[in-house]
């Protein structure tokens, strides 16, 4: 069953990317699309090629980064209520990335090296103030939206500073994937592919961090040191996405929950399975933003939070079945 589930993920993938690739403002054939892309002599494809495709390789890297993200920040809190867009991983990565920018605009390439000690700085801050003999659930999604808040409103004041510049990289850790191209695409390349990588390597540590510590300590998991590391990588995650692709909340809430469902609690499986099922979310949010209300269009973003609100308020109730808080 879930290498079937797994192949049909993947194959939806392939088409949606597909159609994603052929249509819009200029349509091309599927088959017109492939041949263009090898031969390099259809002029209509060698623009799809350098303004449609960085959008959807970088969506597909934003979509898995977040999902996975997820996944892991629920493995370390036990909850399937954290995620980095809901508890201010998200807004913190792009509101300290878009002040340090603001400050030394040369270090405009540095930005997701910043966005990743704003995701920390938020995470830090979040379970400070969540903890409390504990980390309660319901108290992490409070103070997350708590700090959410304050990041978003930090961030957003930079707009009446009159500034282009500044005005322009608030523009791109908000909310809209327009305007990517190839630099964009090696930088996600880069840090997702590390950052899937490492989470990927760890799904051991998550397996083992479902049982309690006493259970994980016997069988010889550090469970300090794995959270801190396990913290770390979905910040790199979250952190990389926002950098590049805005921020979206709501994939590593909604994308694991699903996942869980489908192929199970096996971190072994469901890490890549969540970065497949992230990256096709977003794309296909994507590419319905720009397409059903074209030349209009709708923010995968807004898109995401219309979704996700309303699953957020029923794992809010589940939340209070299932833990009793």
């Amino acid at each position: 069953m879930n290498k079937k589930v797994i192949w049909g993920v993947i194959v939806l993938l392939i088409a949606v990317t597909v159609y994603s690739a052929s249509t819009g403002s200029i349509k091309v054939g599927g088959l017109e699309l492939i041949q263009g892309l090898f031969t390099g002599t259809n002029k209509q494809v060698e623009v799809i090629r350098d303004l449609r495709l960085p959008r959807i390789i970088v969506a597909l890297f934003v979509g898995a980064a977040l999902a996975v993200s997820g996944v892991l920040l629920q493995a370390v809190m036990r909850s399937s209520l954290a995620d980095a867009g809901v508890i201010g991983i998200s807004s913190g990565a792009g509101f300290v990335s878009v002040l340090t920018v603001s400050i030394f605009p040369n270090l405009f390439f540095w930005m997701p090296l910043f966005a990743c000690l704003g995701g920390a700085l938020a995470c830090f801050l979040v379970y400070s103030f969540s903890w409390k003999s504990g980390l309660i659930p319901i108290r992490i999604i409070l103070v997350g939206i708590a700090i959410n808040a304050t990041f978003s409103g930090l961030g957003q004041s930079f707009n009446y500073r009159g500034s282009y510049a500044v005005t322009s990289i608030n523009q791109a850790v908000t909310s809209i994937l327009t305007m990517k191209n190839w630099g964009d695409v090696h930088i996600m390349l880069v840090y997702g592919t590390i950052g899937l990588l490492l989470a990927w390597l760890v799904s051991p540590w998550c397996n083992l961090l479902a049982l309690q510590d006493k259970s994980a300590k016997n069988v010889g998991l550090h469970v300090s040191r794995a959270r801190l590391w396990i913290s770390a990588i979905a910040v790199l995650l979250a952190a990389v996405a926002t950098a590049i692709g805005g921020l979206i909340a709501f994939v590593g809430l909604l994308v694991p929950h699903i996942a869980r469902l489908l192929v199970g609690s096996d971190h072994k499986v469901l890490i890549p399975f969540s970065a497949l099922a992230g990256a096709l979310l977003i794309l296909t949010a994507d590419t319905l933003g720009r397409t059903v209300l074209a030349p209009a269009e709708i923010p995968a973003s807004i898109i995401m939070t219309v979704i996700g609100g309303p699953f957020l308020i029923f794992l809010l109730r589940k939340s209070d079945r299932v833990y009793g808080h």
